[in-house]
């Protein structure tokens, strides 16, 4: 009698910040990646009854050594196999960043097939909303790790450690950087009254614009983190990728803003997580010719 082959790995470790109401950071890429039929391991950084933004409140952050042994037990579990992928998100604390190192470590042991993607989630256009330990902890610690990245131009920006003005210094930046594919949002466009995102590989790169929505609510980074994942998970090649996870974004957006919402509206848009109608454009971009040596 022949053996039932094992199903291939699809569980996805998500680390990142947990709020009681609201559709960011966890709660953003856990609906993503389970709506899209990914199971999700989801480890709280940190606790919060709502965002930051919206009104004081209480803040939970786990115990640094309890936080530690609980990803020492996940990376040692029998079921670690069954990880295909982990994504980190924001951090409570810079000390996080070793134990997800280690874990990260952990999880390619089980399955060299394994991605890690690390969205670094630190800031925006007004600067860092972490401390500055935690950002460079991220930046030095677990960015080295990471097959993809999904900084902001802002983020992205802070990490290389000049601005970027331009699609030029963007796709030049994320090449400096040690992950081999990188999504940057809030790229710029070459469309008027539009934005982009920039998807760079080691040997190509790609533009996806599409219009501005006024009033975006907040968690579009999380969503984008995971969508573009689960997307590669599916098989799809980057520039796939790159346009179902854009058009998916642009339509919970346009939808969430004209309800007057608050927050991202994903469980009344879920069908757009998977099949988005949105149009938008993705061109590839020209790449700088190589100066022949000698």
């Amino acid at each position: 009698m022949q053996e039932t082959p094992a199903a291939a790995p699809r569980a996805v470790i998500v680390v990142s910040s947990h709020v009681v109401r609201g559709s960011v950071g966890n709660r953003a890429k856990v609906f993503t990646l389970e709506t899209l039929g990914f199971p999700v391991w989801a480890v709280p950084t940190i606790i919060l009854p709502w965002r930051p933004d919206l009104a004081p409140g209480e803040k939970i952050v786990p115990d640094p050594e309890q936080f530690a042994h609980l990803l020492a037990d996940m990376g040692a579990a029998e079921w670690l196999g069954e990880v295909a992928a982990v994504l980190t998100g924001y951090f409570g604390d810079a000390g996080q960043t070793e134990a997800v190192e280690k874990l990260v470590g952990a999880v390619k042991t089980a399955n060299p097939d394994a991605l890690y993607l690390c969205d670094p989630v630190i800031g925006d256009e007004g600067g860092l909303y972490v401390p500055v330990e935690t950002a460079t902890a991220i930046r030095d610690r677990l960015l080295p790790l990471a097959d993809i990245a999904t900084p902001s131009r802002y983020e992205l920006e802070w990490l290389a450690g000049r601005p970027l003005p331009s699609v030029p210094d963007i796709l030049s930046a994320a090449r400096d950087l040690a992950p081999p594919t990188m999504l940057v949002t809030s790229a710029p466009s070459m469309m008027a009254k539009s934005i982009g995102n920039l998807l760079a590989t080691e040997k190509n790169a790609w533009l996806a614009e599409h219009r501005l929505v006024e009033g975006e609510p907040k968690g579009t980074g999380d969503l984008t983190s995971a969508l573009f994942l689960a997307h590669l998970l599916n098989g799809e090649d980057g520039a796939k990728a790159l346009e179902m996870t854009t058009a998916s974004v642009l339509e919970i957006v346009t939808r969430t803003a004209r309800r007057g919402a608050d927050e991202l509206t994903l469980q009344a848009d879920a069908a757009s997580l998977s099949h988005p109608v949105a149009n938008v454009t993705v061109r590839q971009l020209l790449q700088p010719r190589r100066r022949r040596e000698g």
